[in-house]
């Protein structure tokens, strides 16, 4: 059973839509007990990334529940970028399991553009969530701030044409893995890594 955590800042329905397509089994919790229990956690995130993570601290005991989990977790988008160390976005500590943090985009081409949004190709793919993505394949990006290449970056994507205009589109540390793109708006590419996150 998968737990989709509630802190009423998420994307649910297409989370839930995506699932229901690939037949995972999940419940919708902001209960750390249940959390605890889950097979797999998934912790989506819209929305400004400083309210989202105060939103999850209201919820007594979350944060400690979550940073303690030993089964695979997956943070998309907003969820992804609370997972890192900081964010600009609200000028907050994140949870703080991947070792980067959190800047505002800043654009480097007249023809960049905040947010970035669209389909944007994926490459220098690691690790097992990232297992049958072909390199170069297209996931739908929807965000102002990002995660710059770090230790963890396991999927980058070309935010600008100019010279270090890579950023991570992906994330992986341990048990813990994050996409900034949304693989449940990201057609056959985006749920075969909702595939895997069952198979890890």
């Amino acid at each position: 059973m998968i737990a989709i955590v509630d802190y009423s800042a998420g994307n649910l329905r297409s989370v839930t839509n995506a699932l229901g397509r690939i037949g995972a089994e999940w419940t919708l919790t902001s209960s750390p007990g249940v959390i605890a229990r889950a097979d797999r956690v998934l912790l989506p995130g819209v929305g400004h990334c400083g309210e989202a993570l105060a939103r999850l601290r209201d919820c007594e005991g979350l944060e400690r529940c979550l940073l303690d989990l030993r089964v695979p977790v997956l943070g998309i988008c907003v969820g992804m970028q609370m997972m890192c160390r900081h964010t600009e976005e609200g000028d907050a500590p994140g949870l703080g399991i991947f070792d980067t943090c959190v800047r505002r985009l800043s654009p480097l081409e007249p023809a960049d553009k905040v947010p970035h949004m669209g389909w944007n190709s994926i490459s220098n793919l690691e690790g097992r969530l990232m297992k049958g993505i072909p390199r170069g394949a297209y996931m739908y990006f929807v965000h102002s701030y990002y995660a710059p290449l770090c230790p963890d970056t396991i999927a980058t994507t070309r935010y600008s044409s100019a010279r270090g205009g890579m950023i991570s589109a992906a994330l992986g540390y341990e048990n813990f893995f994050g996409t900034q793109f949304h693989p449940e708006k990201s057609g056959d590419a985006g749920e075969m890594i909702l595939k895997n996150f069952l198979l890890l």
